[in-house]
């Protein structure tokens, strides 16, 4: 009963997170069932198979917000869902290990450059299109999906922050489709481990409680998402990027906990001035934190006067 409580609780937060921020999902989830003592295989397809019905309310609900962007989620999604198949299908020949260390850096730059842009310079500013061109998402709805099969999670991980980067969307149009994509993924991925490995490998008692959770959170996430400013949310979410995967890095690398710490604080501390300047600059500029908020600009002189 304990076990399936705290499964419940890794649902929830998971998607919670998830809905928010566009990733994490799988790797949140995949990273505590395994800690529960379950098998790499049966915590992947598992999750998988728990991401058909979060995924399905997380886009339901961001729709409904108006956070969904459907080009963007048909040119991501299907090339995903592609990825995805093959690379459950590979899982038991081919360690998504190998390409963490990479794929971390890759994730690090790209967070980096997010935190900076957001919170320093502020809005991305737009190149005449407000969508990313379909020969760009093909090869990274592939890559992810592949990354996402293999390795327990990484759709949001890698498919959010690259979008991010771009600057031709605004940052809940790029979570809320990337969620919605993500149902296309875990659909893939779950015939891919049933293909592969049998029915065997899905637990129902991991499925049911990460579902239940992740039902629950899936409305909240999207309202949170549609409510907080872009520039606030970018900001965020590139603070989670780098904070995450700096950490698996020192993993990989078996850093010591007397570097590791200290660093984490370093982060997090840069992070939170981040998040503060943005803050302080929409109430310098009279501009509101959340979405649906009057913006108080100050009145003109000369409005005043007459």
């Amino acid at each position: 009963m304990r076990v399936l409580i705290v499964l419940l609780g890794v649902g929830f937060f998971a998607q919670l997170v998830d809905g928010a921020l566009g990733m994490a999902y799988g790797a949140t989830s995949s990273t505590l069932v395994l800690a529960a003592g379950y098998s790499p295989a049966v915590a992947s397809a598992s999750v998988h198979l728990a991401e058909l019905g979060t995924t399905l309310a997380s886009g339901a609900a961001h729709w409904r917000f108006g956070n969904v962007d459907w080009r963007t989620v048909r040119r991501i999604g299907i090339p995903g869902a592609v990825g995805a198949f093959v690379g459950a299908v590979l899982l038991s020949n081919i360690s998504g290990e190998v390409a963490k260390p990479w794929m971390a850096g890759i994730l690090l730059a790209l967070g980096i450059y997010i935190l900076l842009r957001f919170a320093i310079a502020g809005m991305p500013r737009r190149t005449g299109r407000a969508y990313v061109r379909g020969r760009y998402l093909a090869p990274l709805g592939l890559t992810a999906g592949f990354v996402d099969a293999t390795g327990g999670g990484g759709w949001g991980p890698v498919a959010t922050p690259t979008l991010l980067s771009t600057g031709r969307m605004e940052p809940r149009k790029v979570v809320g489709s990337v969620d919605t994509s993500e149902f296309l993924v875990a659909l893939a991925a779950s015939i891919g481990f049933l293909a592969s490995l049998g029915g065997e490998v899905f637990s129902l008692r991991i499925v049911g409680a990460l579902l239940v959770g992740g039902l629950v959170a899936a409305p909240i996430a999207a309202w949170l998402v549609h409510k907080i400013t872009a520039r606030l949310l970018g900001t965020l979410v590139g603070g989670l990027i780098v904070l995450a995967n700096v950490r698996t890095l020192f993993g990989v690398a078996e850093v010591e906990s007397a570097i590791r710490w200290p660093a984490y604080f370093a982060i997090a501390a840069v992070w939170v001035a981040g998040v503060a300047w943005v803050v302080r600059s929409h109430r310098r500029d009279g501009l509101p934190l959340v979405n649906g908020q009057r913006e108080r600009r100050p009145v003109p002189a000369t409005e005043s006067a007459g």
